[in-house]
C-alpha cells in the first residue's frame, strides 16, 4: 500500500465522525481489507503511526491485541472456530479436528494453496445454534462435520453463501 493509498482511505475516515481513540481501528480494518490476504505488513504499520501522528507502539499494541487483525498473510477465507463450552460440548471438538485433518493446518496456521486459514475464537454470541463458526463475515450454526465439509467444497468450487 502506498501512502496516497492510506490517505485516501483516512480521507474517507472523516466523513464517518468517529471519536479519535476509534480512528485507529477502524483505519486497521479498512487497511486489511485492502489486502486480498487479510493482514497489515510491518511497513503499513509504520506508516499508519506516522499519518496519525502516534508512536508505532501504539499501533502494534492494537494490531496484536485485538484477535481480528494479523501481521501475516491470511487465506481467502478465515474460518475462526469457537471453541467455548457451549460450542465445544455438542460437536465442535470433531469439527476442529475434521476441519485440522481435512485442511492439513492447525490454528493459526493457512493452507498451501492460500485459500483458508484457520483460527480459534472465544464465544462468537450464538450459543444457541452451536457448534458454530464464522468464515470471514459469515456465520455458519448447527453444524455436524457433514455440513462443514459441504461450506468447504462450496468454498472451493467459488459458491459463498
Amino acid at each position: 500500500m502506498d501512502r496516497s493509498t492510506l490517505k485516501a482511505l483516512l480521507e474517507e475516515l472523516k466523513h464517518e465522525q468517529l471519536e479519535e481513540q476509534d480512528v485507529l481501528i477502524y483505519l486497521l480494518h479498512k487497511v486489511q481489507d485492502h489486502y486480498q490476504s487479510h493482514y497489515i505488513p510491518p511497513e503499513v504499520g509504520d506508516m499508519i503511526a506516522e499519518e496519525l501522528n502516534i508512536p508505532p507502539s501504539k499501533v502494534y499494541e492494537v494490531l496484536t491485541f485485538y484477535t481480528m487483525f494479523s501481521t501475516k498473510p491470511r487465506g481467502k477465507y478465515i474460518i475462526r472456530v469457537c471453541t467455548s463450552l457451549p460450542c465445544h460440548v455438542p460437536g465442535g471438538r470433531e469439527i476442529v479436528e475434521f476441519l485440522k485433518n481435512k485442511l492439513g493446518v492447525e490454528f493459526g496456521e493457512t493452507t498451501k494453496d492460500g485459500l483458508f486459514t484457520l483460527e480459534e475464537t472465544g464465544c462468537l454470541g450464538l450459543c444457541g445454534v452451536s457448534p458454530v463458526i464464522m468464515i470471514n463475515d459469515e456465520y455458519y450454526g448447527d453444524l455436524t462435520v457433514e455440513k462443514v465439509e459441504e461450506i468447504l467444497n462450496n468454498l472451493k468450487g467459488g459458491e459463498a453463501r
